[in-house]
Parts: structure tokens; C-alpha cells; sequence
């Protein structure tokens, strides 16, 4: 089967697709991986194409946030989506697939799929395109309207709108009509291909709502095994050293760094935790006045191999994150920028596996100390529910519904 993967945004919306593309390559598959560039994810060994747009350049010049997206719309943002649409036909058409596989950005994945007359499929890391009465649209709303919560996914319709013209212009690539580019404002356009959902969600996380269609498949997260660190290397040595706090804000870098590592340190040393700082695109930074042998700061390292043992995880609430330390059976403590995190954080906490979460313009040392007790009181939940999160089996499961189309 040959598979076109397409992904927009930062390491969190790449990885993913891209552990589903070693999964199906692995399994004898001939799978093509549009991604943006400079995502960080290691990419070795898979046919991966580039969509054109470079998120990690936008996030460390101006940061994250809508505000970022509004002001520099038509410098930069606007044209960034117009090559990514593009793009992502011209790949498409190129490599000829037998599915595409999408994310909601790639607004275009639908329409040159219908033109090929081959399934489409939308991932969505977030439940943010299939309508629920459960909740409202992650992102949109941060509070249950009930009844009114189908009304708050009609926003992803409202949004693509905006692409109407860049999605039309993209698809003059197309060699045949094909419906009219507004209908793909929705992740699921009218055609009669066969169509689905995959979300790379636990339902341990994320029980399945009655009201979603049998189309939707709620997998379990996709994600390789990490090797474990260099026996000699530091990063180990440290984790050898005593209860630890894994603090980690992935590609989320407004805001003031130096004071969210200033209180995840003074909050660790309050309970007599050490500290291991991811800091990321920059969202954490270690204050001079602070080191010490109970902190280790680096870049980057995979979750998988640094939460084994760690008492805690600080993080933003990405769902990679959020999925990375439920397996690890590890309490979290989110601290949520945006879009889906705040979603995830009340989760979480619904869930007895978090502290109630800190909004990060709300983040002090004071809270954290506190939201750290909390967390430590929810370590038995949490490895109760790794135990049930650590048999799932993803990929797999994403790949027997594709092939199955």
C-alpha cells in the first residue's frame, strides 16, 4: 500500500506521523512523509519531502501564541500556509498514494485525495474536528456549555475559511474538478470515498464519547521505543541520583524562561526533589543563581527514556507529552500555554492523575510548590493507569484501520 503522510507544526505534530511512517514502512509499506522543516525530529531512513514552512523559525523569532499567528499573518504566517497547501498537492500528486493521511492544517489533503479517487484520513493528536456533546472543541472553549458543545467545532470550519483562495490556487494543480475548495474547510469533505478518523489518544486518557461515529478510531498514542541514555553519559549518571522532577515546555517559548526555571527549581527544592530541565525551543532556562548538583539542564532528551523513575513531570500539556508521562505512570503537574493544553490539563486532573492546573501567565513558585504536593498524592493513580497505558498498541492499531480501507 503506498501512503501519503502529510503533517503541519512543530516536534509534537511531527513525531507522531512520523512513528506511523516507520511503523508502516517496517511492515512493507510505501509510505512518503511530508513534513515542515526543521521540526527536530529525527526523520533518518524515511522518504520524507519538505512542505515548505518552517515553524521552529517562527516560534524562536516571535515566540508562540494567537497574537504571534494575527501579527505576523501576512509576513509571514499566511505565505507559510500558502507553500505548505501547495505543497502538500504537488507531493501528493507526485508520489500517487493509495491513502492520505493528514493533519487538520493540510487543508488541501482532502480535495487532491478526492481527485485521485483514494481514501483520506484525518489524525487528530486532539479531539478537535470530530464533534461531541461530551466537550467543546479543545482550544475553543476551556469550559462545558453542555448541549452547546457540538456548536464550538463549527471554529475549524471558520478558521480554514480564511485558506479559501490559497486552497483554490493550490489545487489548479489538480489534473481533474474536483469539489469546490471551501467544501474543505471541514477535515471530512463530502465525497464517496471511504473516510475516517485515527486519534492517537489512550482512552484511558480519553473515554470514547457515545455520540462519535463509528469512523472515529480512538488508537492509542503513536510512538517509538527510546533507547535508553549512554550508560556513561551525564544525563544518567544524574538520574541515578535520587527522586527527580522532569520539567519540560517542548516548543512553547513565550514568556519569561529564566522565571518558569526559577520556580520549577525553587519548587523541587521545596520537596527535596532534584531537577532535570528540558528546556526545549527555549521555554525553560536554568538561572545562573540556581545551579547546583540537583539540577541538570539540556535541550532535549526523549521522554521515554528520562520519566522511569522520576517522581513527577512539570509540563506544558501536549498530548505527546501528556501520553509520554501517563506511560511512564509518572503524576503531572501542567502548566498549559494554549490551543489543546489547557484541555489536557483539566483531563488530567478530572482523571486523579494531576495537580489542577497552573495557567502559565499564573505560574509562580508559590502555586507550583503547592500543585507539586498534589501531584505527589496522585503517584498511585498514575502508575495504575501506566500499567494500562503501556500494553496499547498504537501504531498498529492505526495501521489495520488504513489498511483496511
Amino acid at each position: 500500500m503506498r501512503m501519503m503522510l502529510l503533517t503541519s507544526g512543530t516536534r509534537g505534530d511531527v513525531e507522531p506521523f512520523a512513528a506511523l511512517a516507520r511503523c508502516a514502512s517496517g511492515h512493507g509499506h510505501e509510505v512518503r512523509l511530508g513534513v515542515p522543516d526543521s521540526s527536530g525530529v529525527d526523520l533518518a531512513g524515511l522518504d520524507a519531502v519538505s512542505l515548505e514552512v518552517d515553524f521552529h523559525r517562527l516560534v524562536q523569532a516571535h515566540g508562540i501564541s494567537p497574537w504571534t499567528a494575527v501579527r505576523h499573518f501576512r509576513t509571514e504566517v499566511g505565505p507559510g500556509m500558502r507553500r505548505m497547501l501547495a505543497a502538500a498537492v504537488r507531493e501528493t500528486l507526485a508520489f500517487e498514494p493509495d491513502v492520505v493521511v493528514y493533519h487538520p492544517k493540510v487543508l488541501t489533503a482532502p480535495v487532491v485525495a478526492q481527485s485521485l479517487g483514494v481514501p483520506h484520513v484525518v489524525v487528530e493528536s486532539v479531539p478537535s474536528v470530530t464533534p461531541t456533546s461530551a466537550f467543546p472543541a479543545p482550544g475553543v472553549v476551556n469550559r462545558d456549555l453542555g448541549r452547546f458543545n457540538r456548536t464550538t467545532y463549527a471554529a475549524a470550519r471558520v478558521a480554514a475559511r480564511m485558506f479559501r483562495r490559497d486552497i483554490e490556487r493550490a489545487c489548479e494543480q489538480l489534473p481533474a474538478p474536483v469539489p469546490s475548495a471551501s467544501s474543505t474547510s471541514s477535515a471530512a469533505s463530502a465525497g464517496s470515498v471511504p473516510t475516517a478518523s485515527l486519534m492517537p489518544i489512550s482512552p484511558q486518557l480519553l473515554p470514547r464519547p457515545a455520540d462519535w461515529p463509528a469512523t472515529v478510531h480512538l488508537t492509542g498514542s503513536w510512538h517509538t521505543d527510546a533507547s535508553t541514555p549512554d550508560p556513561d553519559s551525564a544525563v544518567l549518571e544524574f538520574l541515578r541520583g535520587g527522586p527527580c522532577l522532569v520539567a519540560t515546555f517542548g516548543s512553547m517559548a513565550s514568556g519569561d524562561p529564566q522565571a518558569r526555571g526559577r520556580a520549577v527549581l525553587e519548587s523541587a527544592r521545596a520537596h527535596g526533589l532534584r531537577t532535570l530541565l528540558l528546556t526545549g525551543w527555549g521555554g525553560l532556562a536554568l538561572p545562573d543563581d540556581l545551579q547546583g548538583d540537583d539540577v541538570l539542564a539540556v535541550p532535549s532528551l526523549p521522554l521515554d527514556a528520562v520519566l522511569s523513575g522520576a517522581a513527577l513531570a512539570v509540563h506544558h500539556g501536549g498530548a505527546g507529552t501528556v501520553h509520554a508521562v501517563a506511560r511512564a505512570g509518572v503524576p503531572h503537574v501542567v502548566v498549559p500555554f494554549l490551543a489543546d493544553q489547557p484541555f489536557w490539563g483539566r483531563q488530567l486532573h478530572g482523571l486523579g492523575l494531576a495537580a489542577t492546573p497552573i495557567p502559565q501567565k499564573k505560574l509562580t513558585a508559590e502555586r507550583l510548590t503547592a500543585a507539586v504536593e498534589e501531584a505527589l498524592a496522585c503517584g498511585p493513580a498514575a502508575e495504575r493507569a501506566g500499567q494500562k497505558i503501556r500494553p496499547e498498541q498504537g501504531l498498529q492499531t492505526a495501521l489495520s484501520v488504513l489498511i483496511a480501507l
